[in-house]
């Protein structure tokens, strides 16, 4: 059952996309994250106190969202085994976000083809946490291909990897674990101690799915006649510069492919920072890049669906 409500999701997602609402769920469950960090975190406690906060923190609301997603997934077992598939489907769309990345990246590409830096700058800077107010059309290409790359993990194949492995409760469950290393998981003063849980069990459910990424990008270059064994050889050579563990997967196999580097210097609140390249520079990084990127994004997508299938059905 669940590669089919994978599959409805994915289908779903397509068709309507993610609906901004202040009922959707991850904005409920990132509203509960934000109320529990404000009765829970006192800066001017201990690093040790910081750290038991930040642990009850991640504890709290993983077994609230695991506990009220498997009721409602019971709730809809009771009324009909179609319930159960589209109103798991409904759930389990809620947790990704491959349409929002799409229609982002292309809005940002459009801008750029235009001539229209100024939007391009403005509307990347919603999807990345870098200064935009300087970047030119390689910078903003660059940010959006990174995102959009980085996400095809936590934004796709993690939370449909946990609903094919254990249903749409694990699914809500990751998807709360990645909400909360977006909210607390920083290493600035603030959040270093507090944050630390959260950020070490996001790196730990992502472990698995981002290695998966990595290959099935590498199948979706070869698919696309991009350059798979460039994807292959940049994944062994550079995924691990990355300051996430997971991260670079994903990134260094868009780079591998597209013959382009990624990474570089950037600018946080007018503080450089310079991150590990990733790639080589082949090509100049150009506003086709972000849509080649979007493609790899859906074809992986496909990719994983079809091996659930595929494996559900070696293993019946």
């Amino acid at each position: 059952m669940e590669e089919y409500l994978a599959l409805g999701a994915v289908i779903l997602d397509r068709i309507v996309g993610d609906p901004r609402s202040s009922l959707h769920p991850v904005v409920i469950m990132g509203n509960f994250i934000a109320w529990l960090e404000r009765r829970l975190l006192n800066v001017n406690h201990s690093s040790v106190y910081k750290n038991l906060a930040g642990a009850l923190l991640v504890t709290v609301v993983l077994a609230t969202v695991y506990g009220v997603s498997w009721l409602a997934m019971a709730a809809l077992g009771s009324i009909h085994l179609w319930a159960v598939y589209i109103g798991g489907a409904v759930l389990l769309a809620f947790t990704i976000s491959p349409r929002s990345l799409a229609e982002a990246g292309r809005e940002i590409a459009g801008y750029l083809n235009t001539g229209n830096m100024e939007q391009a700058r403005y509307k990347v800077g919603w999807i990345v946490g870098r200064d935009t107010a300087n970047l030119d059309t390689a910078g903003v290409t660059r940010a959006t291909v990174e995102t959009v790359a980085e996400n095809i993990v936590d934004g796709i194949i993690s939370p449909l990897f946990y609903a094919v492995i254990g249903g749409v409760p694990l699914a809500c469950l990751y998807r709360a674990v990645n909400t909360m290393d977006s909210m607390v998981g920083y290493k600035n003063e603030k959040y270093r101690d507090f944050g630390m849980v959260a950020a070490r069990v996001d790196d730990m459910f992502n472990y698995i799915p981002a290695r998966i990424t990595g290959f099935l990008i590498i199948i979706a270059a070869a698919l696309l006649r991009h350059n798979a064994g460039g994807a292959f050889t940049v994944i062994r050579r550079d995924a691990a510069k990355h300051p996430s563990p997971n991260s670079g997967f994903s990134e260094a196999g868009v780079a591998g492919a597209l013959g382009v580097r990624l990474g570089g210097l950037n600018y946080y609140g007018g503080v450089a920072s310079l991150r590990a390249y990733m790639g080589e520079a082949k090509n100049e990084l150009r506003p086709v890049h972000i849509e080649q990127t979007i493609q790899i994004m859906y074809l992986v997508t496909t990719l994983f669906i079809a091996g659930a299938f595929a494996v559900k059905w070696l293993l019946n």
